[in-house]
């Protein structure tokens, strides 16, 4: 792809740092892909709703953990820019004449949060595990997506392979950090536990088409 006279390397290797794709469980099937690009309307709209979720996840770590300094100001910056992202995209949608409208939430975010214990402070360390698989299958999916896109799409999704990459990593250090600062050592065997669910969601089929969706059902 060439930007500005220039040659662009939009390999998937060349976009994401090797520990991001080694802590993913799969890659995004081309068969997700295909279905994006048949339906770019439906992935803008649910794109948009993504970042605004992910500014109110933040929001309420922020709110809940409010003895965690390190956790509030990653959180802040990061529902920062979440709220700027969503922004983009709403501008993005409107001039290209989408209009933003609600959606059912895919089954993906439900489906890892499942698995979440239920009391402190192994609740906080699952819930900061779940949102760096969040985080990084977002940036994986922007990356993948990018060598079909239109140049002003594929540029915009340059950009927020960086930031989501970034934000995979807060949250996988601040899990390791709360697991520090609690004496636990099991955030290795839960990253292990997410994982298999993470791979059973991307690629068992779905019946709704989504950002994060699995494999398209069968028609």
């Amino acid at each position: 792809m060439k930007g500005r006279g220039v040659l662009v390397d939009d390999t998937i290797e060349s976009l994401l740092p090797d520990e991001l794709l080694a802590f993913l469980p799969c890659a995004t099937p081309d068969e997700w892909i295909e279905a994006a690009l048949r339906q770019q309307t439906l992935l803008l709209i649910d794109h948009a709703q993504c970042e605004k979720k992910a500014a109110s996840t933040a929001m309420s770590l922020m709110y809940r953990y409010v003895d965690r300094p390190l956790l509030l100001t990653k959180m802040s910056q990061l529902a920062r820019e979440e709220l700027l992202h969503f922004e983009q995209v709403i501008k993005l949608m409107q001039d290209r004449g989408i209009a933003y409208r609600h959606l059912s939430a895919s089954r993906y975010a439900a489906g890892l949060r499942a698995h979440v214990r239920g009391d402190d402070p192994q609740r906080l360390i699952d819930i900061l595990i779940v949102g760096a698989f969040i985080e990084a299958r977002s940036c994986e999916r922007f990356a993948r997506l990018i060598p079909h896109l239109d140049a002003e799409l594929a540029k915009f999704y340059r950009s927020l392979v960086k930031s989501e990459g970034r934000h995979y990593e807060d949250y996988l250090m601040l899990a390791r950090e709360a697991a520090a600062d609690t004496g636990s050592d099991d955030v290795d065997a839960r990253i292990a536990c997410f994982s298999m669910e993470e791979e059973r969601l991307i690629c068992s089929p779905d019946s709704s088409f989504r950002f994060h969706s699995g494999m398209p059902a069968a028609a």
